[in-house]
């Protein structure tokens, strides 16, 4: 099967959390018949979901116990190896991968084609196209340097051909190692991160938990930034999960580069 969804899908394994919570805010929840362990909203909804494992070691096995028509999984959260025992068993596999806000877009709009009613298309997807618009149109000339590490020992940034770089830029912030090799989420020391001077740092919960003491550690660094207090603990679900998310994403970050 090629890499889009199958429209009259009505048994769906869902191995990405930001997929999951999606599909159950278009309406389509009842069709999802097995969730990985970190799908963990809407948390009213998936709690009694049968489990198949985590994003990168999902039981094949178990996937297929559930006979479903349909597993949508990621490129960059799900092996390959996954997605070729499914396929080799018969089983469809829709292969997702946004690489910026726009791509998150479509996807949403990709799965409300799963069957979502028009009401439902109108109030999940069409604020988050309005929000997109908006923020294209008031995204400022220069953008604020940036900071946004995914890791810790080491430190790892967000790289620029990222979906959470493209959610930065878009909210008016320029991304410090944006530029800087060939990996997509580059291994940094702190040395770089001071010489990066961003104004803004970004400590998302996940996919590495960052807490006080690792905002403390940069705000005792000789950066603009720490100088400014804008040092900022965020909900790692804001830079990391498109879908219905990427409305409150943009409110809320976009305030935090304004500040």
């Amino acid at each position: 099967m090629a890499d889009s969804p199958a429209r009259t899908a009505t048994r769906i394994v869902s191995l990405v959390p930001s997929v999951t919570e999606s599909l159950f805010c278009l309406g389509l929840g009842d069709r999802i018949v097995g969730i990985t362990d970190w799908c963990v909203h809407p948390s009213d909804r998936v709690s009694g979901l049968p489990r198949v494992g985590g994003t990168k070691n999902p039981s094949v096995r178990q996937i297929l116990e559930l006979e479903p028509d349909l597993v949508i999984a990621n490129r960059e959260e799900n092996r390959k190896r996954t997605v070729v025992a499914l396929r080799a068993a018969g089983v469809d596999v829709w292969v997702t991968y946004p690489q910026t806000v726009q791509d998150g877009v479509e996807l949403l709009r990709e799965l409300a084609d799963l069957g979502a009613t028009a009401e439902a298309v109108e109030s999940v997807v069409r604020p988050v196209e309005k929000v997109v618009r908006a923020a294209e149109e008031q995204r400022p000339a220069r953008g604020l340097p940036v900071f946004c590490p995914i890791w810790k020992k080491p430190w790892m940034a967000v790289g620029g051909d990222t979906y959470a770089s493209s959610l930065l830029e878009l909210c008016g912030g320029a991304n410090v190692f944006a530029d800087c090799g060939d990996r997509r989420y580059p291994i940094v020391e702190l040395e770089q991160i001071v010489a990066a001077a961003p104004e803004v740092i970004l400590l998302p919960s996940e996919p590495y938990d960052f807490g006080p003491r690792d905002a403390l550690k940069l705000a005792a660094l000789t950066l603009p930034a720490a100088r400014s207090g804008r040092i900022h603990l965020i909900d790692g679900t804001l830079v990391s999960w498109y879908g219905p998310r990427i409305e409150p994403a943009i409110t809320t970050i976009r305030t935090l580069f304004s500040d």
